[in-house]
């Protein structure tokens, strides 16, 4: 399976088959050195008397994270790392850490071998028992906690937006006693994303298609946090969120015809590999030359883990969209 469908059907089981209740965004309780951790995420109260010391990221959208943090010393592994490479300059720090997956989430025998206390994943799909992997309650029987991503909870899964990133900063700051170096990283997050707010100020939106493809299949991106990072971009998004075919999951297959029809002014896609996004560009310019963007050239090709909740990536995808819709900005 290649990374981008592995990254769609991680994001389609954990909307279905996920077991959190939604999020509570509050500052945890406390953040001193000594004191307990309180705070809730999907709907589970997580509770810490000490910053763990034995931590998997589940994805290296997660790892770089942790890393930011500061956290090195305290990873004992990395999961899914085929999926996308982590920046150039945290390759060193990433180099000892045990991988106990590549393409999917490590094997629940794997995963337990590694004996964390934490496991801070994207989404709540790492935890399937029926997929093989350690459930939440397996995890907590071993010993561990999960943190998931606040924009990856279930109930969140369709209104997420760029900014629960914060969340997921704020909160691990505080589980891991590292306020300080979290507040850094929201700093230059709040600082960035104002910086492509100030360029944009003012200026026409153009109309967006998010799209996915594989092979001939089609779907379309209408919610979530992909759709948020469109908006801020400053992008129109040609799908409502408020759609039916959006109630259930933030993407949905459509015919072609949906997007001859709206004719959007530009195309986003995810991809995972330069083969994969010629080939997505090959389909574009097959299906739909008369539409707009097609004509124009407005076709702009996102790293599929820049879309993932509870990315740094995020930003960056913000930043990139933004460029390609405002020249000159």
């Amino acid at each position: 399976m290649n990374s981008t469908r592995t990254a769609v059907a991680l994001l389609t089981l954990a909307a279905l088959s996920a077991c959190g209740t939604g999020v509570t965004p509050d500052a945890p309780a406390a953040t001193a050195t000594g004191e307990t951790v309180t705070l809730t995420n999907c709907g589970r109260e997580l509770s810490f008397d000490a910053a763990p010391t034995r931590v998997v990221g589940m994805m290296p959208s997660q790892t770089e994270l942790l890393l930011r943090l500061g956290l090195h010393d305290a990873l004992v592994g990395q999961a899914q790392t085929a999926t996308h490479p982590l920046p150039g300059d945290l390759a060193d720090d990433a180099a000892a850490i045990p991988v106990l997956s590549t393409d999917a989430p490590p094997a629940r025998e794997d995963l337990l071998a590694a004996t964390p206390d934490l496991v801070v994943s994207p989404t709540e799909y790492e935890f399937t028992a029926e997929q093989g992997f350690a459930s939440l309650d397996q995890l907590a029987g071993n010993g561990a906690a999960a943190y998931v991503a606040t924009g990856g909870c279930a109930e969140r899964r369709n209104t997420a937006t760029v900014t629960d990133l914060l969340t997921d900063i704020a909160d691990l700051g505080a589980i891991f006693r590292v306020p300080e170096r979290a507040d850094e990283l929201t700093d230059e997050a709040e600082q960035r994303l104002a910086a492509v707010e100030a360029a944009i100020e003012g200026k026409p939106r153009p109309t967006v298609a998010q799209l996915f493809v594989e092979g001939n299949s089609l779907s379309a991106i209408g919610a979530g946090v992909e759709a948020d990072i469109i908006r801020t971009a400053g992008g129109d998004n040609v799908f409502d969120p408020d759609a039916p075919e959006f109630a259930n999951f933030f993407a949905a297959v459509i015919a072609p015809e949906e997007i001859t029809s709206r004719d959007p002014e530009a195309i986003v896609f995810g991809v995972s590999s330069p083969a994969q996004e010629q080939q997505t560009r090959d389909y574009l310019a097959r299906t739909f030359p008369d539409v707009t963007a097609v004509r124009t050239g407005t076709l702009v090709a996102v790293p599929a883990s820049d879309l993932f909740p509870g990315t740094l990536g995020n930003i960056d995808a913000v930043e990139l969209i933004a460029g390609a819709l405002h020249p000159g900005s």
